[in-house]
């Protein structure tokens, strides 16, 4: 950001009355989208018109810090878990770029957060200006179309995704099959500037090298045996869009060389013809399978590797998102039985947080599914589920929940007594009940159960 003149040097961060610019403060008006202006201490000390409307309470807003009004935390970010935009703009001196989960006029949504620094004459940063913009292909509630989640694994790769949707890069999902890798593309071309065009998926897995070739670049009449008439290929119909090649892995060799051409040249010719045409396309691709052993194995080419992992981005498991499962849950419930309005009883979700989920989120859709069809009430009970969840193998499973949630758990509480370690873990091996019980047996709040379990 540009450097102000004397009148912004006149006035020192630590001044407890700072008194921005008018011509600043001007400006931060004309702008559409949500922007602040705030010193170096939180405050809030002027707001455009576009923030008041997003913002949930619009009418105190000067003077208040940024982290009360946007999470209603009373203390910064950082302290609280989560990466702040201003402690790290400080340190580097220069803009900077996060994701974060705020409090709207709208309800809690994703916004992406860009923070300038504004220098003094002395080359000091006085102030901040920040700009919001929503990220609607996310949510942090259940009921919601998109990506859902709040887990910090969940959050890490939303801003890779924030950050890499609106240029025109090849984006490369890995992750275990279930994560919901075709979702997370969807999300990259729903924030692109391609949005209007179209989202053309494929499953490379189930193609036989000609069927491959055929699908993807499309024939002219009379090319092959049953070729009655020209097919337009997957290329041509995603053109101005994003193509989604899923299961990269497993594309045939002979085709990886005719596809690298495609990406490195953007032309391609139809099966049985001589014409070159040009692609107007964005490549995501993705993979459960690791593509670096692949290459080193002579089963994946290397120049096509390079080629197609510009920008990679891993979708953590659902073992790895455990405080995520309730909010995936009652979407999934929506989606399986939209007519029902069907609650999980709190034993039940303790079953569904303490189970590995190998095929992840695919997996408890699945479970949710069948518990609905057998659930007669409006309340799934444990007895509805698999009997892999309702007599999980190893600790108990009240044990089991508490240490999951505890390694997810990010916010601490530092105020309040600590129970000696064995007595904890006598506690626990006892405890069959939930860890709200837990904790008031305990007498100590859950955020500290959750740090004292971490610890132990």
């Amino acid at each position: 950001m540009a450097v102000f003149g004397s009148k912004t040097a006149s006035l020192s961060p630590m001044t407890n009355r700072l008194r921005p610019l008018p011509e600043l403060v001007s400006f931060l008006e004309t702008l559409p989208e949500p922007h602040i202006l705030c010193d170096r201490s939180y405050r809030i000390l002027a707001a455009n018109a576009a923030y008041r409307a997003n913002c949930g309470r619009p009418d105190d807003l000067i003077g208040r810090k940024c982290f009360e009004v946007s999470h209603h935390y009373p203390v910064p970010c950082d302290q609280a878990g989560e990466s702040c935009p201003l402690a790290h703009s400080l340190k580097s001196g220069q803009r900077e770029r996060v994701v974060h989960l705020h409090h709207t006029s709208a309800g809690e949504r994703y916004e992406n957060i860009e923070l300038s620094p504004i220098r003094d004459s002395s080359g000091e940063i006085a102030y901040f200006i920040e700009k919001l913009e929503p990220l609607p292909v996310a949510r942090g509630l259940a009921g919601t179309q998109g990506l859902i989640g709040r887990a910090s694994t969940f959050r890490t790769m939303l801003e890779l995704v924030a950050r890499v949707a609106p240029s025109e890069a090849t984006v490369l999902l890995q992750g275990e099959s279930g994560t919901g890798k075709e979702l997370v593309a969807q999300a990259i071309h729903d924030a692109s500037r391609r949005r209007d065009g179209p989202f053309v998926a494929v499953d490379c897995s189930g193609l036989t090298e000609t069927l491959f070739e055929s699908e993807l670049f499309g024939h002219e009449r009379g090319a092959f045996t049953g070729a009655s008439a020209r097919k337009t290929g997957l290329v041509e119909a995603a053109s101005g869009g994003t193509l989604f090649l899923d299961e990269m892995g497993d594309i045939p060799l002979s085709m990886q060389v005719k596809l690298l051409r495609l990406l490195e040249t953007g032309t391609y010719r139809r099966v049985g013809s001589t014409e070159l045409m040009r692609a107007d396309i964005r490549l995501i691709s993705a993979t459960h399978r690791p593509l670096k052993s692949l290459v080193e194995n002579g089963q994946f080419r290397q120049d096509l590797y390079y080629r197609i992992n510009t920008f990679p981005i891993c979708l953590p498991p659902l073992r790895q998102r455990q405080d995520d499962i309730p909010l995936l849950a009652e979407a999934l419930l929506e989606r399986v039985a939209p007519d029902r309005k069907l609650r999980i009883a709190a034993d039940t979700l303790a079953c569904l947080r303490t189970y590995g989920y190998p095929g992840n989120i695919r997996e408890l859709r699945n479970i949710l599914e069948r518990a609905s069809l057998l659930c007669d009430g409006d309340t799934l009970q444990r007895r509805h589920l698999p009997d892999e969840l309702q007599h999980p193998q190893g600790p108990s499973s009240a044990l089991s929940e508490a240490m999951l949630a505890a390694s997810a758990a990010h916010e601490r509480s530092l105020d309040q007594p600590e129970p000696d370690d064995v007595d904890l873990a006598a506690a626990l091996r006892s405890h069959r009940g939930s860890r709200k019980a837990l904790a008031a047996k305990l007498g100590l709040s859950e955020r500290t159960l959750y740090r004292r379990l971490k610890n132990l």
